[in-house]
């Protein structure tokens, strides 16, 4: 068989697949709760990033790992959370003419203040506000936290407190 005419039925085959799992999908995602997310006064976090695009960066990303759990949210429940702080794992180091975080692992562990109620129509299922904190927090990091990403110590404390807190034993 050519070298065109294989690459062009696998090509063909992958598609084909790609939308089956699509089509199979779409269903479960349709049936996902929903994430809101609102941010009390970020101006006043304890450290979100010093520059104005840091800033939006650091909300934009927090939003997505939050909305991520959507999906694990039962049809009907709507989780509003309330984020009242926010400190990033690390320290801004100056490093020539860029900043850079640094991780040293002394008292520069990710913190999270926040407020939810999980609602299902009008009536609130469970509500509360917590400090989420990892002080051992590069020592806890696994393969699936997937290291290097952005905000990835951050993204384990919001998937540990959504377990711990909404995931029935």
């Amino acid at each position: 068989m050519p070298a065109s005419t294989f690459s062009t039925t696998t090509r063909a085959t992958c598609a084909a697949a790609l939308l089956a799992v699509a089509a199979w999908a779409a269903p479960a995602a349709q049936a996902a709760g929903q994430v809101v997310v609102n941010y009390q006064q970020p101006e006043q976090f304890a450290d979100i990033g010093r520059s104005s695009w840091d800033r939006e960066r650091t909300l934009k990303t927090l939003s997505g790992q939050f909305a991520a759990l959507a999906a694990r949210l039962p049809e009907g429940q709507t989780l509003r959370i309330e984020v009242t702080d926010v400190d990033l794992a690390g320290e801004i180091s100056p490093w020539g003419w860029h900043e850079l975080r640094v991780m040293r692992g002394n008292v520069d562990w990710p913190t999270l203040r926040l407020r939810y109620t999980l609602q299902e129509g009008e009536r609130t299922l469970k509500s509360g506000e917590e400090r989420l904190t990892d002080m051992n927090y590069l020592h806890t990091l696994q393969l699936r936290d997937r290291p290097g990403t952005e905000m990835a110590y951050e993204g384990r404390l919001v998937r540990r407190w959504f377990d711990a807190t909404f995931t029935e034993r």
